[in-house]
C-alpha cells in the first residue's frame, strides 16, 4: 500500500484501530496499517462500540448469575481497564499532571512525557473510576446495559475530532506518528457514533459528547497549543464520565 493512500475505507482500518486502542489479539498487516496512519481513525468509534457491546454482554452474564450491581459495575470497569491496557487512564493522568502542574508549554509537555504520576494524575484517575463506577451501578440497576455501546462509540469519536482539528503539540510521540485524519475521515467516525446513539435511543448524548470534546480541545490548545496522545486519552475519559453521568440523570 502506498503512503499516499487516501481511500476513505480499507479492510485494514478496523483491525488496525483494534490493535492500537486495545490489547485484544488481532492480526494486523503492520505495513498496511502504518501506511494508512490516521486514515483508519474513522474506525475508532467502532472499536468503542465493540467494547461497549462486550461490557453489555458481561453485565448480562453477571446479572444472570446473581452478582450485585456494585460488583457488576466493578467488573465492567476492570474489563475496560484490562482490555485497553489502561491506555486512556494513563492519558488522563498525564494530562492532569502536565496541564495543571506546569507553568508554561515546555514544562507542561515535559511533565506529560514523564512516566511518573503526580497528585493531579492520581486524583484524576481516582475520580474518573469513582464517577464511572457510581454511574454504572445505576445503569446496571436499570438494566440499560446496551447504552454502553453508544458511550464507547461517542467517547472515541471525540478522540478523532481532537486529532483532526488540533495540531500535534509535541512534534513526536504516538499521536504524531499516527498523523492527522482528513475531514472526511473525522466526519465518518462522528457519523457512526451518532448512528449508535440514535439507534439506542439516546440522541441527546451527542450534544454532551460535543460539548465535552470542545472543552477538552480548548483547554489543550490554551495550555500546550495542540494535542498529544495523552490529550486524546483524557478526552476519551472525560467524555465517558460525562456521558455516563448524563445517562444516569436521564433515567432517574
Amino acid at each position: 500500500m502506498k503512503k499516499d493512500d487516501i481511500r476513505l475505507i480499507v479492510p485494514v482500518d478496523l483491525p488496525a484501530a483494534i490493535g492500537l486502542l486495545t490489547r485484544l489479539p488481532v492480526r494486523v498487516d503492520a505495513e498496511a496499517a502504518m501506511a494508512r496512519g490516521a486514515a483508519s481513525a474513522w474506525a475508532y468509534p467502532l472499536v468503542g462500540a465493540m467494547l461497549g457491546m462486550l461490557c453489555a454482554v458481561l453485565a448480562t452474564i453477571a446479572g444472570g448469575i446473581g452478582l450485585t450491581s456494585g460488583l457488576t459495575a466493578g467488573l465492567i470497569l476492570a474489563f475496560c481497564v484490562i482490555v485497553t491496557g489502561a491506555m486512556h487512564e494513563d492519558g488522563l493522568a498525564d494530562s492532569a499532571d502536565g496541564l495543571w502542574g506546569g507553568w508554561d508549554k515546555a514544562r507542561r509537555l515535559e511533565i506529560m512525557k514523564d512516566s511518573h504520576i503526580g497528585v493531579y494524575g492520581v486524583c484524576a484517575i481516582v475520580l474518573s473510576l469513582l464517577l464511572r463506577w457510581a454511574a454504572l451501578v445505576v445503569i446496571v440497576e436499570m438494566g440499560a446495559y446496551w447504552v454502553l455501546i453508544a458511550v464507547g462509540a461517542l467517547s472515541r469519536a471525540g478522540m478523532v475530532v481532537i486529532m483532526a482539528t488540533l495540531m500535534n503539540a509535541r512534534g513526536g510521540g504516538l499521536s504524531q506518528s499516527v498523523g492527522r485524519p482528513a475531514a472526511q475521515t473525522m466526519w465518518l467516525g462522528v457519523g457512526l457514533a451518532v448512528v449508535f446513539a440514535v439507534l439506542l435511543g439516546i440522541p441527546e448524548a451527542v450534544l454532551v459528547a460535543a460539548l465535552v470534546t470542545l472543552a477538552c480541545g480548548l483547554i489543550a490548545k490554551a495550555k500546550i497549543g495542540g494535542q498529544t496522545g495523552d490529550i486524546l486519552g483524557a478526552t476519551q475519559q472525560m467524555n465517558e464520565v460525562a456521558l455516563l453521568t448524563a445517562l444516569v440523570l436521564s433515567v432517574t
